[in-house]
């Protein structure tokens, strides 16, 4: 917006240059300016458009409705989730529906509180070459090994992690001192028992490491009547769930960056994580319910009633829906590194 002592001195600018014989067209094109702003200058007057009055929005929140929205997002159990997080608990646990997740991001920015957090880097596109289906819990599984510090620089705990990729549901999880195949035959043994799924077809994906293709891995799987399938050679970027949930473990606000004492400890840590992520946390990719739900197949209940009050907060105010409500559908079958080519999708299953 240009001021009054910018504008006077345009219009003494353009006054010259038509003294001196430019005309006046040229001349108000020559400081990026229209005839008739200039001619509006040239009248007088302050700019009025910052003190305009605007009329409100039919439809916007009201300040009881967004001083609601605020008191959601500071309660305790809530400060430390996003709105993608808060809309589906809030419809879970109090039943009540306050506005959509951009109207939520849209009041915390205006209010100073919508800031980015972590220390993750933004994900890189990944192209896998390996595609496995699951439509049902216990039909892939894909699982991995990461690190996790001690207070002795160099020594290492071993996080084992079992995913099933349909639910996002940690199925196995266990800390071992050391990495061997040893560890992962009866960490596989056990989530098989677990699970109860020894007659299922099953397939299990890992990564290249030796832990997961020695000789006691293969034995145990062909016992248990498991199919092996592993990333290719040198790639790091074949296994994105396990890869995902790593991330997801060791950005979490009580993991220990500075190690932990000793195995007790770390297998404590790794159990209460295993539980707030099955049982507490709303997975965005299965329509934000959590793991054990979709794994037990209460997923759909629970979307058939969110389903419905997102149809009753329409009904009470259509004005503020542009369109149709949210999709609350439940997700169907899940593909581990799916091929962009449909046929190749049922090449590589049906090779698999």
């Amino acid at each position: 917006m240009t001021s009054t002592a910018d504008r006077n001195r345009a219009i003494k600018l353009v006054d010259e240059a038509r003294r001196d014989g430019a005309r006046l067209k040229a001349a108000c094109a020559e400081l990026g300016i229209g005839l008739n702003t200039y001619r509006r200058w040239l009248r007088g007057g302050e700019d009025r458009r910052p003190t305009a009055a605007r009329p409100r929005p039919r439809h916007a929140l009201s300040d009881a409705e967004r001083r609601a929205v605020l008191a959601a997002c500071h309660r305790p159990e809530y400060a430390s989730l996003p709105p993608a997080q808060i809309v589906p608990r809030l419809l879970d646990e109090h039943h009540r529906y306050l506005a959509s997740e951009s109207t939520f991001y849209r009041i915390l920015r205006a209010e100073g509180e919508q800031n980015r957090r972590g220390r993750t880097q933004p994900p890189r596109p990944q192209r896998a070459p390996v595609s496995h289906r699951a439509d049902r819990p216990n039909a892939v599984w894909t699982w991995d090994i990461t690190y996790l510090p001690s207070p002795v620089r160099g020594v290492y705990f071993y996080l084992y992690l079992i995913i099933d990729i349909y639910s996002r549901k940690i199925v196995g999880a266990e800390v071992f001192e050391q990495e061997n195949a040893l560890n992962s035959a009866r960490l596989i043994e056990r989530t098989v028992l677990r699970e109860r799924c020894h007659d299922t077809p099953l397939v299990l994906h890992a990564d290249n490491g030796s832990a997961m293709k020695g000789s006691t891995v293969r034995a145990t799987l062909e016992r248990l009547g498991i199919i092996r399938s592993h990333s290719r050679p040198r790639v790091s970027d074949d296994n994105p769930f396990s890869e995902a949930l790593f991330r997801h473990c060791k950005y979490r606000p009580d993991y220990p960056v500075d190690g932990f004492r000793d195995l007790p400890e770390a297998r404590e840590w790794v159990l209460g994580f295993e539980r707030w992520y099955n049982h507490e946390h709303r997975h965005s990719a299965i329509r934000f319910v959590t793991p054990a739900q979709r794994h037990a197949g209460d997923d759909r209940e629970i979307l058939a009633r969110r389903a419905r009050l997102y149809e009753r907060a329409h009904a009470e105010n259509p004005g503020r829906w542009s369109g149709k409500t949210r999709n609350w559908q439940p997700v169907g079958a899940v593909w581990l590194n799916p091929d962009k080519d449909e046929h190749g999708h049922k090449a590589q299953l049906e090779a698999a």
